[in-house]
């Protein structure tokens, strides 16, 4: 089976999974180990009925566009997936997790369309 090529105003990201790995400390948010949001796309979602700590969460925020890219094997991007929340009491550690691909369309993600970026180029 082959690879479907992807047009040139195509590109590919990780949904990303971020979990709760570890407690090792007071977590004052109610958070137990296995709680999650998910990343698909620019979208967070969360399991019916969860919550997350905004401060655990906030701590992985500017990671995730780079993890949801491929990067060069020896970027450490590539080989390190967790994060520990802001609160040095919690030591609650997460690890981000890429789940399946998803294809974007350059023109459904930008207000600049394609078409005028290939002719500004």
């Amino acid at each position: 089976m082959t690879k479907k090529e992807l047009r040139v105003d195509q590109f590919e990201l990780y949904d990303l999974a971020i979990k709760v790995e570890s407690i090792e400390g007071h977590c004052t948010c109610e958070m137990a180990v296995g709680d999650c949001f998910y990343l698909k796309g620019g979208k967070i979602a969360m399991p019916d009925g969860q919550n997350f700590c905004l401060y655990a969460m906030q701590s992985t925020i500017p990671l995730l566009p780079a993890k949801q890219r491929i990067c060069h094997p020896a970027d450490w991007m590539e080989t390190d997936s967790r994060v520990i929340c802001p609160d040095p009491a919690c030591k609650l550690i997460m690890r981000i997790d890429r789940l399946d691909k998803r294809v974007l369309n350059h023109d459904d993600v930008s207000p600049n369309t394609w078409e005028n970026i290939k002719k500004e180029n």
